[in-house]
């Protein structure tokens, strides 16, 4: 979401976060031509359900960006759970959402320390394929959560919730906010990011249902998942789009910014804004008036499940196959999808009758 004064691009997007969030980045390498270079999503072997659960293991977290309070809360979750099932956390990663090299030098970083699995959410869908498969030679399961890289470059990804869900369900919730009319514009995270690229792919598409006829997508903008950059991209679009009736932010840092820059000015109530955000940040906004409703997952979920995943995968539980089943404590039964995506369930939608319900 870089700022303003800077050009805004229109196209495809990028990150998610003070939360951010996740999508699957499909292509490349072949499955059959990564098995001969020793890396696979579906790991050599046969998956035992029956398995003991290993101990002992290290396991270690690496999110697009450190003391971004979206991944805190993700990563907490997984520390919880790998701990439960005793086991060693460990978290480690860039302090910017955009070096992407800086993702590369940690897992090649944890490779050499020998770590048992690795969590990332993967700044750039292609960057880190070449690091991530020298890590599953070594015998390091390796689950991406939030944002994938590419299916073979990994074992398992754990979704947000269905990529085509987030996509659409987001297009929907605004419709119903602006009337099934006007200009909208989608305010993203970066460029490269996967996750965010590919809501916006089937937002486009849910676009084009006869119902949408009258609604129309002026502009995607980018604030690189900065405040500021964010706050100055909302300015922007609004000076650029007078009749704009409303804005999707698909990442927690813009749909804050956003709002911040909705709640005083004179388009608070009139420019409608939704995406995802969590509650702790928009209770206020929603409380005021300045947005109706939004969406998210509990990150919290989402990290415990990367880790449960991750020990699932290193203790031969699951091999990261399609049609496979494991079983994440109290989170129930998981079963893994195509390419080894596991979708942690759908959004939970947030208005003011239940957004304080909620502390996260």
């Amino acid at each position: 979401m870089r700022p303003t004064t800077l050009r805004r691009s229109c196209a495809v997007l990028a990150t998610v976060t003070t939360l951010t969030l996740a999508a699957t980045a499909c292509g490349g390498t072949s499955k059959n031509d990564v098995k001969n270079e020793g890396g696979s999503n579906v790991s050599a072997g046969k998956a035992d359900p029956n398995a003991a659960t290993k101990k002992g293991l290290t396991v270690a977290f690496l999110p697009k960006q450190v003391n971004n309070p979206y991944f805190t809360t993700a990563d907490k979750g997984g520390e919880k759970a790998v701990k439960e099932l005793g086991s060693t956390y460990k978290e480690t990663g860039p302090s910017s959402a955009t070096d992407t090299s800086g993702q590369v030098s940690y897992v090649n970083t944890l490779t050499q320390q020998q770590v048992d699995a690795i969590a990332v959410s993967a700044q750039d869908p292609g960057a880190l394929c070449t690091a991530l498969k020298q890590a599953m030679k070594n015998d390091i399961k390796v689950v991406t959560y939030d944002s994938d890289t590419k299916p073979d470059c990994r074992n398992a990804f754990i979704s947000q919730a269905s990529t085509e869900d987030l996509g659409r369900t987001q297009v929907q919730l605004l419709a119903e906010q602006i009337g099934y009319k006007g200009e909208i514009a989608i305010l993203s995270a970066a460029q490269t990011a996967t996750n965010q690229n590919a809501w916006i792919e089937f937002m486009k598409e849910e676009l084009k249902d006869p119902k949408y006829k009258d609604m129309k997508l002026v502009e995607v903008a980018y604030g690189n998942d900065d405040a500021q950059q964010s706050f100055q991209q909302t300015q922007g679009l609004l000076q650029e789009h007078p009749r704009l009736a409303g804005i999707i932010s698909p990442t927690t840092v813009g749909i804050k910014a956003a709002a911040q820059y909705l709640s005083g000015s004179k388009y608070k109530g009139k420019v409608k804004l939704t995406g995802l955000g969590t509650p702790n940040d928009m209770r206020s906004y929603v409380e005021n008036g300045t947005v109706d409703a939004f969406e998210l997952w509990d990150p919290a979920k989402l990290g415990e499940l990367a880790a449960r995943t991750a020990v699932a995968l290193k203790s031969g539980q699951i091999t990261g196959k399609e049609g496979e089943t494991f079983t994440a404590g109290a989170m129930g039964t998981y079963t893994i999808g195509k390419d080894g995506v596991i979708s942690l369930g759908k959004p939970t939608v947030f208005d003011k009758k239940n957004i304080g319900q909620f502390d996260f």
